[in-house]
């Protein structure tokens, strides 16, 4: 992955709904899910889903598939890989087991804010 297509794919789920509806379609997987489906499970009106669709789907991190009426949405799994090889290339000195979390548990690693 080149350094502007991960900074496109970086500024893409740097935004709350577009990161919402991201994790949404990989908790989905490769089935994916109905754009009115996607609008209700994160009360997202339509006319704005669509914007953050498009968005992600330039950034090359969704997949639009027509299905009948309607249009379904996936993640692109092979752009999450290679964004995350992206960002964890030569991690730790190449010392690849250095660099797993220690647990795997919703909010780990978060970063506390300097008020707390």
């Amino acid at each position: 992955m080149e350094m502007k297509d991960a900074t496109t794919a970086l500024a893409a789920l740097g935004q709350d709904t577009r990161l919402a509806v991201f994790r949404l379609l990989v908790e989905a997987g490769p089935a994916g899910l109905a754009a009115g489906v996607i609008s209700d499970t994160l009360s997202v009106p339509p006319a704005t889903l669509s914007f953050h669709l498009k968005e992600l789907g330039s950034a090359g991190l969704v997949v639009a598939m027509p299905q009948g009426r309607s249009i379904h949405y996936r993640a692109d799994f092979d752009a999450m890989q290679d964004l995350i090889g992206f960002l964890t290339h030569n991690c730790c000195g190449g010392d690849a087991a250095a660099c797993r979390p220690a647990r795997s548990a919703p909010g780990v690693g978060r970063r506390k804010s300097p008020a707390a």
